[in-house]
């Protein structure tokens, strides 16, 4: 991590000090996901000058007594009186007026859970999984209420089983179906949610609202849920591969905005995702192979044995829709389904849950995600989210061959692997011109550099700046001088101008894929 200023270092050594870690170490998923951060916010009453500041910092704790907030110094608490919170604040003096600096650690804890039959009547899951007191819960003479928003797809095949459901446990509802594609994901549909959600009436504290659908409208709902008394609790039920390993279970959400993809959004969790594998039976299968996208990239930065996974078993997966076709096929397909998808949620969130709200911006989970973005905009609707990362995807690996990460025969291993999942590797719009303005938007919106991620192995990978010499460790843009930044950016727009040229004409020649993989 890089401390951009004096200040901040100072803040970051005191914290370190304190054991409230401002960039935490990995971890991994468990049943109950625990994804810390700290929040650095700084009130500047003047133009902080003063070169001597640091020696005058001043540490003060925040104990509550009798549902009071005071603070303290540090010598000055005793254990035994009050309530003591881990959050701090530090305070500088100068000639001009005060700084204040709070260092509040931030918890959200949510749980992705695996079930079965999630809407039997006596499965509790859908009602109480996100709570880990249920029985208080269920015995309350409060009556259970809940909105749902729902896709209008999913509704027509699932909405009257849902109801059925609801009402066998006596819940008090609002379901309202909307048309959650890419086309219509906007500000428009989150106010109707809202205004909706405001007319129903729930308590933002107990009554978490429930999102059922793929991941535009998990996406949609989140955001809602985000604004409404600025955090209303809700639960995310994906019912398409791509939103069940990879939108349902992070903490991103957003629309479309000003024609581009998710510029509206932000970063709260749910409480809870439910995954009931039974959904996708009736997802159609080049939507199944749009999830599978998702999966192999995480397959391609992470884990060799999940390629080799979606390499032998994916066209049995995709045949299947991940499920048990029959009694004496179970032991057949449901291990390769299971275990794939496991795998894919896994790896996403060892990447997910050390860096929640993206501070740090070299991330492996980019991958597929450099050009695809515009692309997928500028087609829209040809082209299904994962379709577009496959293309990204693709590129990136004839970049990673002529880097000389890969082997030629490794390559086209990997883009055969792509066509037997059914996703298309080519698109006539991804055009070099396209490719230059989303590497353009790329170092605008990344600290200035391209931050690549690249395989360097089947399920290793590595971030790369710069695609011709072997930089993966670079320095930060900002602790460059202006001149040399600009002149690093605009020598990686040559560099890629000079690749995306061959690179181009030597996948869409070698790209000849069946009529109904390519999708222009």
């Amino acid at each position: 991590m890089e401390i951009s200023s004096r200040f901040s270092q100072t803040i970051y050594r005191l914290s370190q000090a304190n054991q409230m870690p401002l960039v935490l170490p990995d971890s991994r998923w468990q049943p109950d996901l625990l994804i810390p951060f700290t929040c650095v916010l700084v009130a500047e009453m003047s133009n902080v000058t003063d070169l001597d500041y640091c020696d005058k910092l001043r540490e003060f704790q925040l104990v509550q007594i009798n549902g009071t907030w005071n603070r303290r110094r540090g010598s000055e608490h005793s254990d035994h009186q009050g309530h003591l919170s881990p959050a701090k604040i530090y305070e500088s003096s100068t000639a001009d007026g005060v700084c204040w600096t709070v260092v509040s650690p931030i918890v959200f804890t949510y749980r992705i859970i695996q079930c079965n039959n999630l809407l039997d009547a006596d499965n509790d899951t859908l009602l109480f999984g996100h709570t880990g007191c249920c029985g208080e819960l269920q015995n309350s003479s409060k009556p259970i209420k809940r909105f749902i928003v729902i896709d209008e797809t999913v509704h027509a095949l699932y909405g009257s089983r849902i109801s059925e459901y609801l009402k066998a446990r006596n819940v008090v509802y609002k379901m309202l179906p909307l048309p959650t594609t890419e086309e219509n994901k906007s500000m428009e549909l989150v106010t109707t949610i809202l205004e909706e959600v405001h007319q129903f009436g729930i308590d933002r504290r107990s009554e978490p609202i429930l999102a059922i659908g793929g991941g535009v409208c998990l996406d949609i709902v989140g955001l809602a849920a985000s604004l409404y008394r600025r955090r209303t609790p809700y639960i995310r039920i994906p019912t398409t591969l791509l939103a069940y390993v990879d939108a349902s279970v992070g903490a991103k959400n957003g629309v479309n905005f000003a024609n581009c993809k998710n510029k509206l959004g932000s970063y709260i969790p749910p409480v809870a995702v439910f995954l009931d594998r039974s959904f996708l039976g009736t997802v159609p299968r080049r939507h199944i192979a749009n999830g599978l996208a998702e999966m192999l990239k995480m397959a391609l930065m992470k884990h060799k044995g999940l390629f080799e996974l979606l390499e032998s078993e994916g066209p049995r997966l995709l045949d299947s829709k991940f499920q048990t076709r029959d009694e004496t096929d179970r032991t057949d397909q449901s291990p390769a389904a299971s275990a794939s998808s496991r795998i894919a949620i896994e790896t996403m969130l060892e990447e997910l849950a050390p860096n929640l709200w993206e501070d740090e911006l070299d991330r492996l989970v980019d991958f597929g995600h450099l050009i695809s973005p515009e692309l997928e905009m500028k087609v829209l609707p040809a082209l299904l989210h994962g379709e577009a990362v496959t293309i990204d995807m693709s590129l990136m690996v004839y970049v990673a061959c002529e880097r000389g990460l890969l082997t030629a025969a490794l390559r086209d291993r990997v883009v055969r692997c792509m066509r037997a999942l059914e996703l298309p590797v080519w698109h006539a719009a991804c055009s070099l011109e396209l490719v230059r303005e989303a590497l353009g938007q790329r170092l605008k919106h990344s600290g200035g550099l391209v931050r690549m991620p690249l395989p360097t192995a089947l399920g290793r990978a590595e971030i790369f700046n710069d695609t011709v010499k072997h930089h993966p460790h670079s320095e930060e843009a900002s602790s460059r001088p202006a001149n040399l930044t600009k002149t690093r950016q605009s020598n990686t727009i040559l560099i890629q101008k000079k690749l995306a040229v061959g690179l181009l004409t030597s996948l869409k020649q070698g790209s000849q894929t069946p009529s109904s993989f390519r999708r222009s």
